[in-house]
């Protein structure tokens, strides 16, 4: 459901549909709309842990290298109502009060693989700079990490501490702009910050466009309870289309032009094009 966004009435739909998705799945019959809900009522935290651990350890394969992880939180809806339709809504109403209720999405991501390594859900918006410790801690258990970026969110020197003490990792987290931070971390990370390797971390901005265009951007529901249960389920649908479409290995052989410094890959199209016109 969460690998094609379906609500449940269209899980329900599709199943009558295609008899072939029945016969993979081994269902005899089809599951009225009711009984797929139930089941998510009564799936359980450890099952589901389980079945993303187990996505983790199949895309890591052979790996032991430590990796490099990224953390950040992003916004999910709660219904399909589009923003466009509530912006209208509260432009219009004369005693509207502004939808704040959403559902915040927090991961941590492998940034070369571009896998998830840990995920929580709450209700936002709320910060999370007390939960950057258990996080890291559940992705350590998937991934020797050697190095955490995160952004101004995080910034605090027992984070810092606990990355660069209990996991042995160098951690890349900017200082809030707020006079002179306190702490020695926090400190070296206002007067000299690493910007070069701290670019890595707009990799997970990648990670969380794909899984809103390609998986969903929503996290349905009337409970909160179901809600972070959908979010959670998202994540794991986000690692096993990872497992179906993985990364395509770098080709060395592929054209590239220098423009300002910068290295610029071309697609075949454009390699045509840039040598037919270096020959006119």
């Amino acid at each position: 459901m969460r690998y094609e966004d379906w609500t449940f009435r269209e899980a329900e739909t599709r199943l009558r549909e295609h008899q072939e998705l029945r016969a993979a799945l081994k269902l005899q019959a089809v599951p009225d709309y009711t009984t797929l809900y139930r089941f998510l009522r009564r799936l359980d935290d450890d099952t589901l842990e389980r079945g993303w651990s187990e996505t983790v350890r199949r895309l890591r394969g052979r790996r032991r290298r430590p990796v490099s992880a990224a953390i950040d939180g992003t916004g999910l809806s709660y219904n399909s109502v589009s923003t466009f339709f509530v912006r209208r809504l509260e432009q219009h109403a004369e005693h509207s009060s502004r939808h704040r209720r959403w559902l915040k999405w927090v991961i941590v991501v492998d940034v070369q693989q571009q896998i998830l390594l840990a995920q929580r859900a709450h209700q936002g918006p709320g910060s999370d700079v007390r939960a950057l410790p258990a996080l890291l801690e559940v992705a350590a258990r998937g991934a020797p990490i050697r190095l955490v970026l995160a952004d101004a969110e995080f910034d605090s020197e027992p984070n810092h501490e606990y990355i660069r003490q209990r996991l042995g990792a160098r951690s890349i987290i900017p200082a809030k702009r707020r006079g002179i931070p306190q702490g020695t971390i926090r400190n070296q990370m206002f007067r000299a910050f690493p910007k070069k390797p701290y670019r890595q971390r707009a990799k997970i901005e990648t990670v969380f466009s794909t899984v809103k265009r390609k998986l969903s951007s929503r996290a349905p529901g009337r409970s909160l309870t179901i809600q972070i249960r959908q979010a959670l389920l998202l994540g794991l649908a986000c690692n096993l289309y990872r497992l179906r479409h993985p990364l395509p290995p770098q080709d060395v052989n592929r054209a590239s032009i220098d423009y300002k410094g910068f290295k610029i890959p071309l697609s075949p199209l454009d390699t045509m094009f840039t040598k037919k016109r270096g020959q006119s």
